[in-house]
């Protein structure tokens, strides 16, 4: 089945410490909602049955481009990357529809891509 990365958008600064319980305990139904919109998240950053991780705020990012560094994130907007996961779907409809879902959209956003082996299938 394809595969497809999602990166998740938050408002700046993204702390994941700041997380309300409701955005927590979403997250932790987020996979068997995913199953049930017809595809499988694979793992990623914070959910707790698969022990990931979240992106520290975006207080600590440094973005390099080229020669230039500098503090902060790449592109400067009011959602800043915060998380990401991968899934599978059988289309990017499904992905779409299961990344939809995700509890980020509420007051972020989110990014669904296909993997470049999905491409080859």
């Amino acid at each position: 089945m394809p595969q497809y990365g999602v990166l998740v958008y938050s408002p700046a600064p993204a702390d994941p410490m700041a997380l309300s319980a409701d955005h927590i305990d979403a997250l932790a139904h987020y996979p068997a909602l995913a199953k049930e919109l017809g595809g499988t998240v694979l793992g990623g950053s914070y959910f707790p049955a698969q022990r990931g991780f979240a992106f520290l705020p975006s207080t600590t990012a440094v973005a390099i481009r080229g020669d230039a560094v500098r503090s902060g994130p790449l592109v400067e907007s009011d959602l800043v990357p915060a998380a990401f996961y991968v899934l599978s779907a059988p289309d990017m409809d499904v992905a779409v529809r299961i990344a939809t879902a995700h509890p980020a959209t509420r007051d972020g956003g989110v990014e669904v891509r296909p993997l470049l082996a999905s491409l080859a299938e």
